[in-house]
């Protein structure tokens, strides 16, 4: 198994090396090699996982092949290799976004951030503001790793608070502010592609990502008054008693404002060259963000006179990283068979047109009505955000829709954000469960069900009304 091991390790790493090359070189041979390399990371994948924890992308490829070798036009071989090479820039994406998390780990910047921010964290609406906040700005590096990093802090300081109340309180900050960042944030892999297949412009659906965000914060913060209530504790008490205790033992206030400041400037500088790099290129955001991230993290470790620790965290990462992506791989490369498959049939017309029937009896609906539902479904089946992404954007972006690009994205990652929240089988609400012991149907479906219809609604409200 050992060279199994290694074998898929060195596949995966060929596979996203071969997407940058033939972005740039378009070579007929290296395209051809690069889906052959797609083919044998699955085999190679299902061996390492065995079958019965390989059902899923298992079940993607193997629809995929058949609606291919029964319905599809065109040359079978050639239809396997671009639907092997459908999904192959978001694979590039994810096999560098780590990098991010290699920065963030090398100097205490939350610590000093949180340690900064005591002062103000004394009543529990100003807590649990500041914990969604942090969150959410987390999740820019970590993705939903942010969840049980910042759950470990909030849990160091309200250490011996323990009970549903306290976790409903952490849990939904958490779980909440996270979900959110699907709506607008960059580096959320779901949202860069959903902006990429479906052409949207990249300012505007951040903004308007932003605006729905801000507001989903306010109802959130809304939300957590009225369980305190319900709950008939006095959280503000008991958060004023913990964060005396910890001031004790703050370190230096010149550190923690030098760390803040530092971590301001990582944070501007690497969101901020994403985005101005896309106005100024003609490279396709999927491309784009890779290639900054690199160059932005080998500056800072340079500047930091570290290039050990880099070569060090890359070779962890590539021993101990890489092959542990197999399962999450290999799910979007079968993803991307069966989306091209699909498309090759004319499956998404026949959904637009059958939308489009449903208004003749009922005008006023239309299809941005269910694309949320579609993904919320498709969650509570075991699909991730990213999944349900590749598969609906993906099916998409072959159909003419006669809305706005920007709101058919907002509405599909409404999706997400409410799937995130409340699907007990997707990775965020079951990390958390592992984090904080209870149950995943009760940090996700039973704390936030009311809030996810809240947010439903309001994003439903703004989409119809720009429509």
């Amino acid at each position: 198994m050992g060279v199994i091991t290694r074998g898929l390790r060195f596949v995966i790493f060929l596979y996203a090396l071969l997407y940058f090359i033939t972005y740039f070189l378009e070579i007929e041979m290296l395209t051809g090699m690069h889906a052959i390399i797609g083919f044998i990371m699955l085999i190679l994948a299902v061996v390492h996982l065995k079958p019965h924890h390989f059902k899923l992308p298992l079940f993607l490829f193997l629809t995929g092949f058949a609606i291919m070798l029964l319905f599809a036009e065109g040359s079978f071989l050639g239809n396997m290799r671009n639907g092997l090479l459908q999904m192959s820039n978001i694979i590039g994406l994810l096999a560098v976004v780590p990098m991010i998390g290699w920065v963030l780990r090398s100097e205490p910047y939350i610590e000093e951030i949180i340690g900064l921010a005591y002062n103000f964290l004394d009543t529990s609406r100003k807590f649990y503001t500041s914990v969604m906040f942090f969150t959410h700005i987390i999740s820019y590096f970590l993705l939903f790793g942010a969840i049980p990093m910042m759950y470990q802090f909030v849990n160091d300081i309200l250490k011996n608070q323990r009970g549903e109340a306290w976790e409903n309180f952490k849990g939904t900050a958490l779980l909440r502010a996270f979900a959110l960042s699907t709506l607008w944030v960059i580096s959320i892999p779901s949202f860069a592609f959903a902006v990429e297949a479906l052409n949207a412009s990249l300012f505007a659906t951040i903004l308007q990502g932003f605006l729905m965000t801000a507001a989903a914060m306010m109802m959130a913060i809304i939300f957590s008054y009225v369980e305190e209530k319900r709950y008939g504790i006095n959280l503000t008490a008991e958060i004023k008693t913990e964060i005396d205790t910890v001031l004790e033992k703050s370190s230096n206030l010149k550190q923690q404002k030098l760390k803040t400041l530092e971590f301001g400037f990582l944070f501007i500088t690497l969101f901020g060259t994403i985005f101005l790099a896309y106005e100024v290129f003609a490279v396709e955001l999927m491309m784009l963000i890779p290639i900054v991230i690199i160059i932005w993290s080998g500056i800072y470790f340079l500047v930091k006179k570290r290039p050990i620790r880099l070569l060090s965290e890359m070779k962890e990462y590539y021993l101990n990283g890489l092959s542990g992506k197999s399962y999450q791989f290999s799910v979007l490369a079968s993803a991307g068979v069966m989306i091209f498959s699909l498309n090759q049939t004319g499956i998404g017309t026949a959904i637009v047109e059958g939308v489009y029937s449903l208004q003749d009896i009922i005008p006023f609906i239309n299809i941005l009505y269910f694309l949320p539902l579609i993904v919320i479904v498709l969650g509570f089946m075991g699909l991730g955000p990213l999944t349900v992404m590749v598969l609906v954007a993906g099916i998409l972006e072959s159909i003419s829709l006669p809305y706005p690009p920007e709101l058919i994205v907002l509405s599909v990652t409404s999706g997400s954000a409410i799937s995130i929240l409340l699907s007990p089988l997707i990775m965020p609400v079951i990390v958390l469960s592992g984090t904080n012991g209870l149950s995943p149907l009760k940090n996700g479906l039973k704390f936030n069900y009311k809030y996810a219809i809240v947010l439903y609604v309001m994003v439903q409200i703004y989409v119809q009304w720009m429509v």
